[in-house]
């Protein structure tokens, strides 16, 4: 098998390092995988130096370049214009046997090749984009861009030969459209679990390095404020989680928002300098400050379509053996951790939710082996071998 793998980000985007790169690495591993052609889109206007954290004989690479510094419409409009055109070029030239797609903003380009020359395609983490940026606020609802790929993910639906959504939840969903269930395979969020699993050494010179007291009781939260995530409502969480635990409690922050405005919220929130510390964080070194936390953050906004989604940072957090403040309705990991632990689940419509899902982490990190208990949902749940599985059935075991 020749295969054109796209994924819709940069090589040295976190996504695609924490996605991609394992699945890439597992069909390097497949004795029937010929050659796999990887396919990034730069958005700084230069082709990045490839390079992978595995050794990769099989697979090639080869950047869209997107020119940086334009109007965000302009851009997306010259991607979808011009980056169909050259997939096919490189299809061609590597004589790819189908398209393997990284999401939905993927697959749309995907169709937009088989339009041109029919072009088997697969997509993989598939899930209700749209209706995302729709529902997040991101986009409104006559946005050119919520319109078009709406309509790209109907047509995904209808043409790609396999759908790999990332929760049960949708593959339901999915199969009550139309979708036929043999052409849909459950594959969560897969996750590095020896990278991001739990070393009392490493968390042990983080605490030190932060200069943490020996009995604090640590949180942690990786990821943005705003977006698809609660703002302000993630900084009152982390108060309330402060006001429960009191003196002992300290925050770990790793975010690619502006570090000075999220200290000075912290502050404000009753975390100064003190009781927090904020950094951006390369996507190698998250592991080691999971390690020297107790538990972890997910503030995730609400909205209908989130039940189809599996969050990484959740199986990151899981993978080290973190239980998760989460929020409820959140992919099938909410209801993964009302059924089998690993966390707490709130919901702001119900505040008082709030204080009995702090209650309900305090309870854990109490119990001594509630590190090796919270790593079995990511061995179970976020293990690359579901992706393993889902080629398998889709290409041929």
């Amino acid at each position: 098998m020749r295969i054109l793998f796209l994924s819709y980000w940069g090589l040295d985007d976190p996504l695609t390092v924490s996605t991609v790169f394992p699945h890439l690495q597992l069909l390097q591993q497949r004795p029937d995988v010929e050659s796999v052609l990887l396919v990034t889109i730069e958005r700084n206007g230069k082709a990045p130096a490839f390079r992978l954290p595995f050794a990769a004989d099989k697979i090639e690479f080869a950047p869209l370049i997107s020119e940086p510094g334009r109007n965000v419409l302009v851009t997306k409009t010259d991607d979808f214009l011009r980056f169909p055109k050259q997939l096919v070029q490189l299809a061609a030239g590597h004589r790819s046997d189908f398209l393997l797609a990284r999401g939905a903003p993927a697959g749309a380009l995907a169709y937009l090749v088989w339009k041109q020359n029919k072009l088997p395609f697969y997509v993989e983490s598939f899930e209700p984009h749209a209706d995302y940026m729709l529902e997040s606020g991101v986009w409104r609802r006559y946005d050119p861009r919520y319109l078009f790929q709406r309509h790209w993910e109907r047509k995904q639906k209808q043409l790609a030969r396999g759908l790999m959504p990332v929760a049960e939840n949708y593959r339901r969903q999915l199969i009550s459209e139309g979708v036929p269930a043999d052409q849909i395979v459950t594959v969560p969020c897969s996750v590095n679990l020896a990278a991001f699993g739990y070393d009392a050494a490493r968390g042990a010179a983080v605490r030190a390095q932060l200069g943490l007291p020996a009995d604090a009781i640590v949180g942690i939260y990786v990821g943005k404020f705003g977006d698809i995530y609660y703002d302000q409502e993630a900084y009152d969480l982390f108060a309330a989680t402060a006001q429960h635990f009191g003196e002992k409690f300290r925050l770990i922050v790793l975010t690619p928002n502006a570090i000075p405005e999220v200290q000075a919220r912290l502050a404000a929130a009753g975390l100064g300098p003190e009781r927090s510390f904020v950094t951006r964080a390369q996507h190698h070194e998250v592991p080691g400050y999971l390690s020297a936390a107790d538990f972890a953050f997910a503030p995730i906004k609400p909205a209908d379509c989130r039940q189809f989604c599996s969050p990484i940072k959740v199986g990151e957090y899981w993978a080290n053996g973190l239980p998760v403040i989460l929020t409820e309705g959140v992919g099938d990991d909410s209801d993964i951790i009302k059924a089998e632990g690993g966390g707490a689940v709130f919901n702001l419509d119900h505040p008082e939710t709030v204080p009995a899902a702090v209650r309900r982490i305090a309870e854990l990190v109490q119990q001594p082996d509630y590190r090796q208990q919270t790593r079995q949902l990511a061995e179970r749940y976020r293990s690359p071998e579901r992706a393993r599985q889902a080629y398998a059935t889709f290409f041929g075991a």
